[in-house]
């Protein structure tokens, strides 16, 4: 990492007023990449600090390196410092129902009058049209969009195994947001930002949609496997463990055949071709299969790498954390979660000239920054303490 290297968005002021993943990832990335991201929670803390089962990571993944003010901001005082703190914000980010801001008096044009260089980023389940005002959560756009269909069996849709579509989602929002703060940079006025969820699910699936257009056929979910490639499967190994391998090459074909020791499949005509060998799929597979099936996982990993064939372990979230390769190149940031839970995350997964996004701070404890936030808005120890004893600020 290039110390020296200044993050892009330093001197960038963030107020966050969001909730579960679709705002917090926005934020998050804001903040990984140097923006000063104040996350505004009720006075009792973020509903997702308290979730179990599959949120129970929520909050303390997506809301590191930002700053906590607990603040009751439905309060008339709460409301105040609110509208100050927007006063001196370069960008809010918001993820409520349809709405919600408006009705507060705090939506684009209410805060283009109490800041008009305000980026705007508003988080929803659609963008503008028919179904804008639709609730809409991640699950509900995996199976609007078709990608439920496509990751389960025929006649089973399944949701995707992580929380994909917030999450893409909020990366538009915060690429949409750095090219709105660019275009202030030439005009002097901010404005409204938004990204969708719906629309986000469309996009990923535009490659389905290019299929049906090419084929003139839709395409059936993937785990009939209608591959573009003959082998590309998961198979299982002498130590009853599973990987994946591809060949996707003639190239890759010939190594297979002479790493592998098979000349009668090299010498096979039927087999000469990746189009050929599609068509000999049905007694193909099953034939490779029993070939990997003779060795180990780690045999079958040495082999393909010598041979340049891809080959991955059907891994576990939680075989990530020992990953050898992630712990050499430091892409798991050692994190303490609120509670004091000690554990490594991923950081966003890209380098530039050298610099890698960090670790800055840990996701805070409801209202860490009470005291910092409001005393760069002009509140002194007495006034913050008068809120506290009202009861607008938190945590109770």
């Amino acid at each position: 990492m290039t110390s020296s290297f200044e993050p892009p968005l330093k001197g960038v002021r963030v107020v966050e007023l969001t909730h579960t993943i679709l705002g917090p990832s926005c934020g998050m990335i804001l903040a990984d990449l140097g923006a000063e991201v104040i996350k505004v929670e009720p006075v009792d803390g973020d509903r997702t600090r308290k979730l179990r089962g599959f949120g129970a990571g929520f909050f303390g993944y997506f809301n590191r390196n930002k700053k906590s003010l607990a603040l009751d901001a439905d309060s008339p005082e709460g409301r105040k410092v609110l509208v100050k703190l927007l006063e001196k914000a370069d960008v809010l980010i918001e993820n409520f129902a349809p709405g919600s801001m408006a009705k507060r008096k705090l939506g684009p044009a209410d805060l283009e009058k109490i800041n008009p260089r305000l980026v705007y980023c508003a988080l929803k389940g659609f963008l503008p049209g028919p179904y804008e005002k639709r609730p809409a959560l991640d699950e509900v756009v995996q199976m609007m969009g078709g990608l439920a269909y496509m990751t389960g069996p025929s006649g089973r849709p399944l949701r995707a195994g992580t929380s994909v579509i917030d999450i893409v989602g909020g990366m538009f929002g915060a690429f949409g947001t750095v090219l709105a703060l660019k275009q202030r940079d030439k005009t002097g006025k901010g404005g409204l930002v938004e990204s969708a969820l719906f629309e986000s699910v469309v996009f990923l699936m535009g490659q389905h949609l290019a299929i049906t257009a090419i084929n003139g056929a839709a395409p059936p979910p993937m785990p009939e496997r209608v591959s573009s490639w003959a082998v590309y499967e998961i198979f299982n190994t002498a130590d009853d463990l599973q990987v994946f391998i591809g060949i996707t090459s003639d190239g890759q074909w010939k190594r297979f055949c002479e790493f592998f020791k098979q000349p009668e499949l090299a010498a096979d005509p039927k087999l000469a071709t990746n189009n050929l060998r599609i068509e000999a799929r049905p007694w193909l597979v099953p034939k490779v299969a029993s070939v990997f099936k003779a060795y180990t996982k780690e045999a079958l990993e040495n082999m393909c790498l010598e041979a340049d064939i891809s080959f991955a372990p059907v891994a576990r979230p939680q075989d990530l954390f020992e990953h050898p390769h992630l712990l050499a190149n430091g892409s798991l940031a050692p994190t303490t979660l609120p509670g004091g839970v000690q554990t490594r995350l991923p950081l966003l997964p890209f380098q530039m000239m050298g610099w890698r996004p960090p670790l800055v701070s840990n996701p805070p404890e409801i209202g860490q920054h009470n005291d910092e936030v409001l005393a760069v808005i002009g509140y002194d120890a007495t006034s913050v303490a008068a809120l506290k004893a009202a009861g607008v600020l938190g945590p109770k």
